[in-house]
C-alpha cells in the first residue's frame, strides 16, 4: 500500500480486513476525480462482487461527461461510507458518528461487450432489488437499452477501510452523575 491509501487519523481504527464486506454491503459510491484542473465528486450506484473483488462498476448515460472521463483510464478516487450510529456524549467534542468506510484508488475503462454488461446489470438489479429477476419481475433489455448505458469497470488499485464502533468516549460520559447525557443512537441496518 502507497501513501495515498495509508490511513493517518485514528490509524488503531484501520479495518482493511473488512474493505470487501463494506464494499458489498454500501449503496452510494461517491466518486472523485480531477478533469481540466478542476476537482469533481459525482455520487454513483454501483456494482460489486467479492468473488472478484479487484473491480468495482458504474453505470450512467454514455453522454456523461464524467463516465467519458473516468473510462479513459483518468485516475479516481472512490469512498464508500456505511454510517451505522450517531453517537452523543456529554462533551460537545466527543460527538461522533460509528461508520465503516473504504477509500479506493482506481483507473477505469469502458465495458464494451454486451453479454457481460447485461450479465453485470442484472447483477447491479439484483443486488439493490433482491429477488428481480429478468424476464420475470422486469423486462430483458433490448440490445438498443444495453447501447444506451454506459458500464465502467474500475479496476481497484488499492483500498483502505476504517471503522469507528462503540460509544462516547468524553471524559464524563462513563460517569451517571455527570450533566448531560450520552449514547448511541443506532441507525436501520447498523453492525
Amino acid at each position: 500500500m502507497t501513501g495515498r491509501a495509508h490511513i493517518r487519523r485514528h490509524p488503531e481504527r484501520a479495518a482493511n480486513d473488512e474493505v470487501s464486506s463494506i464494499l458489498a454491503d454500501g449503496l452510494v459510491a461517491h466518486v472523485g476525480f480531477s478533469q481540466d484542473g478542476q476537482p469533481y465528486v459525482i455520487p454513483f450506484s454501483y456494482y460489486y462482487d467479492p468473488a472478484r473483488a479487484g473491480r468495482l462498476y458504474l453505470h450512467g448515460a454514455p453522454a456523461s461527461r464524467a463516465l467519458q472521463h473516468l473510462a479513459s483510464g483518468a485516475p479516481m478516487c472512490i469512498s464508500i461510507t456505511l454510517l451505522d450510529g450517531l453517537v452523543y456524549s456529554r462533551t460537545a467534542m466527543f460527538h461522533s458518528m460509528n461508520y465503516r468506510s473504504v477509500v479506493l484508488f482506481g483507473r477505469g475503462r469502458r465495458v464494451t461487450d454486451e453479454a457481460e454488461k447485461r450479465r453485470l446489470f442484472e447483477r447491479m438489479i439484483e443486488r439493490y432489488f433482491k429477488g428481480r429477476t429478468a424476464g420475470r419481475d422486469y423486462e430483458t433489455p433490448p440490445p438498443a437499452h444495453l447501447a444506451a448505458t454506459e458500464l465502467i469497470e474500475v479496476e481497484i488499485e488499492e483500498a483502505s477501510a476504517k471503522a469507528r464502533r462503540g460509544g462516547p468516549r468524553g471524559p464524563h460520559d462513563k460517569d451517571p452523575d455527570a450533566r448531560g447525557t450520552s449514547g448511541v443512537i443506532k441507525l436501520h441496518g447498523a453492525a
